[in-house]
Formats: C-alpha cells, sequence, structure tokens
C-alpha cells in the first residue's frame, strides 16, 4: 500500500481527498438534514463561493453521494439530497467534526507551544 503507483493506493488517495475537502464536510453535513436547494446550502454554508459549491456538488454527484433533482418549472427547481451512500458517509464525517470539536482546544495550545518554541529558537 506504500506504493503510490499502485492502483488501490491511487483510489484511496482519491476518494480521502475529495471527502476530506472541507466543502465536502460541510455539504454532507448540511445535506444530512434533508433535501436542500441550492440557495438554502449556499445561506447554510455562507463562506463558500458559488463556485466552489457548484464544483462540490457535482463532484459528490460524480461519486454516487449525492442525487440532484430538477423539476421543470419556471424557474426551475434543482433539489439535492444526499443518496444511501452518501448517507453512510455522514457517520465518520460527523466523527470527525465531534472530535475536532472537542479538541480544538488542545491544539491551539499545542501550536501556541510550538510557536513560542520557534520563536525562542529564532531568537536565540
Amino acid at each position: 500500500m506504500k506504493d503510490p503507483s499502485n492502483p488501490v493506493c491511487r483510489t484511496i488517495s482519491t476518494l480521502l481527498a475529495r471527502i476530506g475537502d472541507k466543502w465536502t464536510v460541510l455539504v454532507v453535513q448540511t445535506l444530512g438534514e434533508g433535501s436542500k436547494r441550492f440557495n438554502e446550502l449556499r445561506r447554510e454554508i455562507p463562506s463558500v463561493s458559488q463556485r466552489m459549491l457548484t464544483l462540490t456538488l457535482r463532484n459528490l454527484e460524480r461519486d454516487g453521494l449525492v442525487n440532484r433533482t430538477v423539476t421543470p418549472s419556471i424557474p426551475p427547481r434543482v433539489d439535492y439530497e444526499l443518496t444511501e451512500l452518501g448517507k453512510s458517509l455522514q457517520k465518520p464525517i460527523c466523527g470527525l467534526a465531534t472530535w475536532a470539536t472537542e479538541n480544538v482546544e488542545t491544539i491551539h495550545q499545542a501550536q501556541a507551544r510550538f510557536d513560542a518554541e520557534q520563536d525562542a529558537r529564532d531568537a536565540a
């Protein structure tokens, strides 16, 4: 598995890059609440640009994690929802989000200690 040219290694790396992306995590968490329209997602994830949200949704749809449903109307209504595969991703994503929330202070303290030590070394 350590050989980056190994097809299994490449596949795993590609999938982890996709599901580890911050926009993917936020979209999957938000869609976990139920079907949403594009602008609802934009409102609930205000830091994402329209372009990044579009690209993220397209990639999630391509990977089979999100369904895109177009309802013919004027203007057309487009809804996004998690597939069963997407729903199965919620548990590990929520676990990571919980871990991050529970450990953010400890991580900030470690970063501050490290930075102080680096500053002390640089000053010496």
